[in-house]
Formats: structure tokens, C-alpha cells, sequence
């Protein structure tokens, strides 16, 4: 299965695969009619419905998630040899070894004229699996989004940490993708990405923009951020902060000068300041709490609700890092920083109930939908209802 590579016609394949560059996204697109049918028809499927998410395994049927809820594709129940076939057609032979080995893997790919995706290959009770998320082709910008217009600002920051936060599936990757593309267009930077897999790809406008994969391009988020100094960057992505010497490496980071964006699986900007620090043993928490207070200037805490009239829409709620807010994080006084939220709308910061009320109110959401996404669902109806 060694690819075969026609210089002329920008073509590689593997057997059963066929490449072809886009010099445009600077990737690599795989053709829909060289995918297994069954998974090149259920991936049209997506992109026609709007999901967001497919779900595939063997002798059931296959599942897409559309506007937040799962729906059954009866007439598509792969085999176990379907599925056998399919995750051969998407993985290199090196790729193939090392699912086989870890028993998981991730990719992404783009198909043709159709989306690219990002793809979690995995097992249970003895069979494969295959876990997918829609990609745009084209990175939307932050005006799409429906996000604060303080966000467009912090991705104009010279230095510091900006955390992008929130659940599995609520559009992080999204929002640091518009934020690298709306400074790849108005500056002039180096920006640096680790990402496992790479998901939106940037082709570079104003500022260069290099995208770095973890097992591809590099071993490990850690040993890629060792080495990210001296690669002369202005900007550095971080994909996941997913443990605690990547944390350390991205605190550390974010003290040298560099503008530093990462993302991280909570649920609220004060949750998060806890997660990191409490991440750490005790006796190196007051450490902690120096280096972000010297470092942080932004969490974005985000999740994506169904949308009244079709469609999905973002909720976030931001917090700026005002001497104040550092002072807090410094001391260990992170109960208060919720009220200087709630009363800091005019710099920029909201509750992520303050920005819940306001989508009812303009009948963006349903209040049960809002309610369900509320950590405090008391404040927010009294929100509603002033």
C-alpha cells in the first residue's frame, strides 16, 4: 500500500483511495466515490441535513445529531465487515498499526466539493466504531458566529493567555479558527498551531500560519510546546490543554511575550481558573495562581443551543481579566469573581445567564432550552422576567 504520486496532475492514492491536492486549502481532499458507500453516502447525508455529528458502528443503525438531538438512520446498519472496510479505506497502513495498537485514533480528512471532517475511530464491546464532526470548508468569521465583539478584540492582544472553554461539541475549535482568521487578514504574525487532529486549515493572508499535527508533524503536545520558542512565534494555538505538563508548558508560554490561545473542557470561565488550578499539587497552587494572574487576560466560555426558528446558535459568557479579576485569582478569592462579571457588562464581560436571558428575550431560544444550559436556573428566569 505504498501511494503512488503523479507530480502533473496533483494526484497520490493508496489502493482503494484516491487524493487529490486543493492548493487552495492546502490539503489533501479524498474523492466521495472512493470512500466505502455506505460512509461516503452517510457524510452527504450530514452535509445535506446540517448535522453536526455522525455516529456508525457495526449491526446498528447509523446516527446524525441535528440541531443537538441524535437521529436514526434506519436504512443504514453497516456489518462488521462494513465497518472493517471503511476505517481500511480512511487510514495509511502505519495509521492502520497504530489503531490496532492504542485501540482509538484520530484524523480528519476533506472530501471533494463537500466538508472536511474530524474523525474518532474507537471500539466497543469488540467492534469498531466511528465518531464524526461536520467541518465548513470555509472558516466562518467571528461576526457569523453570533459571539460578544470583545472576542474580536482579544485576538488582537500582543501577548497573554486567552482560554477558550466549554463542553465537548460547543464550537471551541470554531471560535479559535475565526479568531486565527480575522488576525491571518488585519496582521502581520507568526502564528504557530498544535492540534490533534488538524481541523480548519488557514491558508496564509497577512500573517503565516503554520499548522503542526500531533503525530504527524510532532510526537506530543509536550514536546512540540518545548520546542515552540524557538520557532520565532508571535501567536501559539494550543488544541487541548489535556494534561498537567501541557497546562504548565501553555502558563509558562503565555509569560514570554507570545499571544497564547487554548481550550479546555469546562463549563464557566470562574470553573475554569478552579480546573487549572487545582490541576496542580498543593504546594505549587500559590505558584499557580502568580502565573495566572500575571498571564490570563480572557476565558470565553461557550456552548451551542438549538435555535427557535432552525438551526443552532452560540451562548458564551466572557471574562476580561481586569487588575481586579487578577487580584482575586492571585489571592485565591475566585468565589468573587461572578459578581464582578455580572456588574462588568460594560467592559465587555457577561454570565453566560446574562447572555441566556438575552437570546429568550429575543426569541432566539426557548426558555426550557435556556434553562437546561443554566447552571443557576433561579437568576436567569429572574433575569428573564425583570
Amino acid at each position: 500500500m505504498t501511494p503512488r504520486h503523479c507530480c502533473a496532475a496533483n494526484i497520490w492514492a493508496t489502493p482503494g483511495r484516491v487524493f487529490i491536492y486543493n492548493p487552495d486549502a492546502v490539503s489533501f481532499s479524498i474523492k466521495l466515490e472512493t470512500l466505502h458507500p455506505a460512509l461516503g453516502r452517510l457524510l452527504a447525508l450530514m452535509v445535506d441535513r446540517g448535522a453536526t455529528d455522525l455516529l456508525v458502528d457495526a449491526d446498528r443503525p447509523a446516527s446524525v445529531r441535528i440541531f443537538g438531538a441524535l437521529v436514526r438512520v434506519d436504512d443504514v446498519c453497516p456489518s462488521a465487515d462494513d465497518m472493517r472496510r471503511m476505517i481500511e479505506n480512511l487510514l495509511s497502513p502505519d495509521q492502520q498499526q497504530d489503531f490496532t495498537r492504542n485501540q482509538d485514533f484520530d484524523l480528519s480528512f476533506e472530501v471533494e466539493r463537500l466538508a472536511r471532517f474530524r474523525c474518532s475511530l474507537y471500539r466497543q464491546r469488540g467492534t469498531l466504531c466511528l465518531a464524526v464532526r461536520a467541518l465548513p470548508l470555509v472558516i466562518p468569521s467571528l461576526d457569523s458566529l453570533g459571539l460578544p465583539p470583545v472576542v474580536s478584540d482579544l485576538a488582537m492582544l500582543p501577548r497573554g493567555l486567552v482560554l477558550v472553554t466549554g463542553p465537548s461539541g460547543s464550537g471551541k475549535s470554531t471560535t479559535l479558527a475565526a479568531m486565527i482568521a480575522r488576525l491571518n487578514e488585519t496582521s502581520q504574525k507568526h502564528v504557530i498551531t498544535i492540534e490533534d487532529p488538524l481541523e480548519f486549515l488557514h491558508v496564509d493572508k497577512r500573517s503565516r500560519v503554520d499548522q503542526r499535527a500531533v503525530g504527524t508533524d510532532t510526537p506530543s503536545f509536550g514536546r512540540a510546546l518545548r520546542s515552540i520558542v524557538r520557532q520565532n512565534p508571535d501567536v501559539i494555538l494550543v488544541g487541548e490543554m489535556r494534561d498537567l505538563d501541557t497546562m504548565q508548558t501553555v502558563l509558562s508560554l503565555a509569560e514570554t511575550g507570545q499571544l497564547t490561545l487554548a481550550t479546555l473542557h469546562t463549563n464557566s470561565a470562574a470553573k475554569t481558573i478552579n480546573r487549572i488550578i487545582d490541576a496542580f499539587p498543593g504546594e505549587r497552587q500559590p505558584e499557580v495562581r502568580s502565573q495566572l494572574a500575571l498571564s490570563l487576560e480572557a476565558v470565553i466560555s461557550q456552548t451551542l443551543l438549538p435555535r427557535i426558528n432552525g438551526g443552532l446558535v452560540a451562548a458564551a459568557e466572557v471574562l476580561i481579566a481586569t487588575g481586579a479579576v487578577k487580584t482575586m485569582i492571585r489571592e485565591g478569592r475566585l468565589h468573587q469573581i461572578y459578581a464582578t462579571m455580572q456588574a462588568s457588562q460594560n467592559i465587555g464581560m457577561r454570565t453566560m445567564n446574562q447572555t441566556l436571558a438575552d437570546l429568550v428575550m429575543r426569541n432566539a431560544v426557548s426558555v426550557e432550552e435556556a434553562c437546561a444550559r443554566s447552571s443557576d436556573v433561579k437568576e436567569l428566569r429572574l433575569l428573564i422576567h425583570r
